[in-house]
């Protein structure tokens, strides 16, 4: 994947501990304390599973309303999709544009559910629609022999993206982290775009679709 972006130096520090449950992240030797990740977040969040982490806390809101601190974002971003890909508890807060679209939480809707939504009008209500409906592999991608697909059921039924152009496949990696939306084909990120599979946050455009680490059911039901 390409890491564009990663290269920020602004380092994001979260609180981590090597069980979701309470009761257990209370024992001694459970608690990971603070790890500040510094480097590619994709580099970063294979450290903290392999330090042991399944319960994350980002100590801030990731905010989608301030274009100033789109980089930082979206870095928060990465770090979110790439835990819910492993099933890793992400304890998170979100607050988006109160202009924006009424379904835009429903874009961001296969990652975990964050603790706190502000910005829509009907924020608990949303909230609360994410929470009961959310699950794992909700809108994935995957790497076949010449192709990609996304397969995405955010909005209830299955929409498949298959793609064998190699740009495709280009721009998914470019996008992967966060780039500029200027740097890929204006034609294949507006086909993303449109099947809003790409977030635009500030200047930057973001890949919102995971590859998933741990499988819920066989595969032939996803």
């Amino acid at each position: 994947m390409s890491t564009a972006l990663t290269t920020a130096t602004e380092a994001l520090t979260v609180a981590a501990w090597r069980d979701y449950d309470p009761d257990a992240c209370a024992l001694p030797g459970m608690c990971l304390g603070e790890v500040e990740l510094t480097g590619p977040m994709g580099e970063e969040s294979d450290r903290l599973w392999e330090l042991g982490a399944r319960r994350v806390r980002l100590p801030e809101p990731v905010d989608l309303n301030d274009p100033r601190r789109a980089d930082r974002a979206v870095r928060a971003l990465s770090l979110v999709r790439d835990l819910t890909a492993r099933a890793v508890l992400v304890e998170w807060k979100l607050r988006l544009d109160p202009g924006a679209a009424d379904d835009t939480w429903r874009t961001l809707s296969h990652l975990q559910p964050p603790q706190r939504l502000e910005g829509p009008a009907d924020a608990a209500g949303d909230l609360r629609r994410w929470r009961d409906g959310h699950y794992l592999c909700k809108c994935l991608w995957r790497q076949g022999p010449g192709f990609v697909q996304i397969r995405d059921r955010r909005w209830g039924d299955l929409r498949r993206f298959t793609a064998d152009e190699p740009e495709y496949q280009q721009v998914i990696e470019t996008l992967a982290y966060g780039a500029p939306a200027t740097s890929v084909p204006r034609a294949v990120l507006a086909d993303f775009v449109e099947e809003r599979l790409v977030l635009e946050v500030g200047e930057l455009a973001w890949w919102l679709p995971y590859r998933v680490n741990r499988w819920i059911q066989e595969a032939m039901a996803i």
